[in-house]
């Protein structure tokens, strides 16, 4: 009889996960992370929504070009000009692109660089590599019969040993943190680092603060080929990218620094977010299970986020998204110990109750999906964040909306006026005396060649029956506000109407005028971009480097633990490193004795630096060190053989030479001999 294999129910599957998330939900540390959650929620919430929600709709407001509905009922009250001029729109976009020409770049032209320290912390295995070269070159040294030496003799050949220890040392690190750049511009590329890093730069521009968030390991289907051949789709976990919306991210009201305080984002779950979470490490799939099977009766209003004018001017509509959508709480938060054991946390995972843990956990009404210690060795929150212009002591600064609010506003009010004046202005006024106008006639209307009627007065009435009067015009007092409220605005955001490619009198008349006025230009945006490298892409390379070290298998990789991370400012440095390079290379090419000195090698390597710099394939223009030694190795051998063979040559030669001398005395005297045995007998 064959074995029958029991099939569970849908429903029953269900109904297990129902009860298995009820049960863990009721555990003490499920509800003291709960309330610990919410409590967190209120006091964020709270602080966000007194002091920056306002700051927040306001320069999404007028990035957007549009007035408030208080502000737009009351010019409709008016009657007047509905006109808005767009500063704040067009300040953010040159802004944008300004930023981005310098932080977006891949290659050569990366933003970003990373270097080993002076006195590198290389793995043991190069160190005691390094120590064994230095044994041998001093066992070589008595072995060659080197004569016994002092002591302070030996204290200066063993510092000769340790300095060039040092430099091959610095010269493997390099080598290694090389290749580890290379690894992760790939890593970048692969997890959506540029898309997240374009809209963070309009974040930056924008509003007063940005935030940047990576790498969060997700797991991904991608294609991969097969060991037979061919494509097939295929899970795995990569380091990823993304830009998180500022009014979805929450902090303490008392800190100035996120590393050093509880943050809180809010997501938006679709019911495919929540499937992906299932057996993913972390998650509780249980929770997620339950969740799916109450997904449409969750929605979003459990946060208590009212509607805003922020959800429009992003074009969402969350009003009938219940069954679709699911508000989801991730804390990032320092628990104490104690509280951890309190709430059933194992033991062997708190070393000090006294001490606070790093926790990372996510909640969905008041279920907790997701609740661990945080990944990064140090405790590290994978956000960042900074401003267009930093205010020291507070998280949020100011963004060009801020800056040219204003200005911007002045402007609208002139420009309103304007258009009024002008439409008002644009033609004469008329006044007519009704009472000379007979019944019928139309005053609504008035064109060329138009005749008027009109009849005698019953009063006596002598003054004229219509009257023409044309109002003044104050255009041009009203542009000259304008333009002095734009040239504020220029100054208060330090991005002049010139970087749009707008006409400028005076210096801009003239190439080299124009360009210095973009030069002392540049000196603001420097500061922005000098922001971005210290809060943004410093702390993160040196987080995905570090995360690489530990988790990377491959050994070449592995080199100094500690590095200098170096952003977007990094491209000034390369560029001028790049003129000194070239002088040098040509002072090499020029000088036969700097030739000696440098060498092919050296020479070789120069130009390798100077073509990273050209979009091209730099091994099929020059050749490595390792290939030119390569080469002149062999290239000495053949010179030594030659050598050799000329000399057996000229050995072969004299040996002949000398043999046909031999010969030739030989005959030379065996001649005289028989001349003289010939010449006896007649001599006698």
């Amino acid at each position: 009889m064959a074995n029958i294999i029991p099939v569970a129910s849908a429903s029953k599957l269900e109904r297990d996960a129902n009860k298995a998330n009820e049960e863990k939900q009721q555990r003490p540390l499920i509800v003291g992370l709960a309330s610990h959650v919410h409590k967190r929620w209120s006091i964020m919430r709270d602080h966000k929504k007194d002091e920056i929600e306002e700051r927040l709709t306001k320069a999404a407001r007028a990035r957007n070009m549009q007035y408030s509905p208080e502000k737009m009922a009351q010019i409709k009250s008016q009657g007047g000009s509905e006109i808005f001029m767009g500063i704040v729109s067009t300040k953010c976009r040159t802004a944008t692109a300004w930023l981005r020409d310098t932080l977006l770049g891949t290659g050569s032209d990366r933003p970003w660089s990373i270097s080993a320290t002076p006195i590198p912390d290389v793995p043991p295995d190069i160190t005691e590599r390094l120590q064994g070269i230095m044994e041998q070159n001093l066992m070589q040294f008595y072995d060659q019969g080197g004569p016994e030496i002092n002591p302070a003799d030996l204290q200066n050949l063993a510092s000769g040993m340790k300095d060039t220890a040092m430099r091959e040392m610095k010269h493997e690190a390099e080598k290694r943190v090389e290749r580890m750049e290379t690894k992760m511009e790939d890593q970048l590329i692969e997890g959506g680092y540029i898309k997240s890093l374009f809209e963070f730069t309009n974040d930056v521009a924008t509003y007063p603060y940005a935030v940047l968030k990576g790498p969060v390991p997700r797991k991904r289907k991608t294609l991969k080929y097969a060991e037979g051949g061919g494509l097939e789709p295929t899970e795995t976990v990569r380091d990823e990218w993304e830009r998180v919306d500022p009014y979805k991210f929450y902090w303490s009201p008392w800190g100035d620094d996120i590393q050093n305080m509880p943050v809180i984002e809010v997501h938006h779950l679709t019911r495919e977010d929540c499937e992906a979470m299932i057996g993913v490490e972390g998650y509780d799939e249980d929770a997620i299970r339950s969740l799916l099977s109450d997904f449409n009766s969750i929605g979003i209003d459990w946060i208590e986020r009212e509607d805003s004018e922020m959800t429009d001017l992003e074009g969402k509509d969350y009003d009938d998204s219940g069954e679709d959508l699911a508000a989801a709480l991730q804390l990032w938060d320092s628990i104490p110990g104690n509280l951890l054991l309190e709430w059933g946390l194992k033991p062997k995972d708190i070393e000090d109750p006294q001490k606070s843990y790093p926790c990372e956990v996510w909640m969905v009404g008041d279920v907790v999906i997701k609740a661990v210690l945080n990944y990064d060795q140090l405790g590290r929150k994978p956000y960042y964040v900074t401003s267009f212009e930093k205010v020291p002591g507070r998280i949020d600064g100011n963004g060009v909306a801020d800056l040219c609010m204003d200005a911007q506003s002045m402007c609208n009010a002139a420009a309103r006026s304007l258009s009024n004046n002008m439409g008002i202005s644009s033609g004469p006024q008329v006044g007519v005396n009704v009472s000379r106008l007979p019944a019928g006639e139309d005053i609504t209307q008035m064109y060329p060649w138009k005749i008027w009627q009109f009849q005698q007065s019953e009063y006596g009435d002598s003054t004229p029956p219509i009257n023409f009067f044309q109002p003044d015009s104050n255009a041009g007092a009203l542009m000259g506000v304008f333009d002095r409220f734009m040239d504020i605005a220029d100054e208060m955001t330090g991005i002049p109407k010139y970087m749009t490619g707008q006409h400028v009198p005076g210096a801009g008349r003239t190439s080299s005028g124009l360009s210095m006025l973009i030069s002392n230009a540049g000196k603001s945006i420097k500061q922005v971009i000098a922001n971005i490298d210290h809060d943004v892409l410093t702390p993160m390379l040196e987080r995905q480097y570090q995360r690489n070290l530990r988790y990377s298998d491959d050994l070449d990789l592995v080199g100094d633990v500690q590095i200098i991370a170096k952003g977007a400012m990094s491209l000034v440095v390369k560029e001028a490193e790049s003129v000194r390079k070239t002088e040098f290379l040509r002072l090499v090419l020029e000088s036969p004795v700097a030739q000696q000195i440098v060498g092919l090698p050296g020479t070789a390597e120069l130009m390798r630096d100077l073509a990273g710099n050209l979009n091209s394939n730099i091994d099929r223009l020059v050749p490595t060190r390792e290939e030119i030694e390569k080469k002149q190795q062999e290239a000495q051998m053949m010179q030594q053989q030659m050598q050799q063979m000329q000399q057996m040559q000229q050995e072969q030669q004299m040996v002949a030479e000398q043999s046909a001398n031999l010969q030739e005395d030989g005959t030379e005297m065996g001649g005289r001999q028989d001349n003289s045995f010939v010449q006896r007998p007649n001599g006698r």
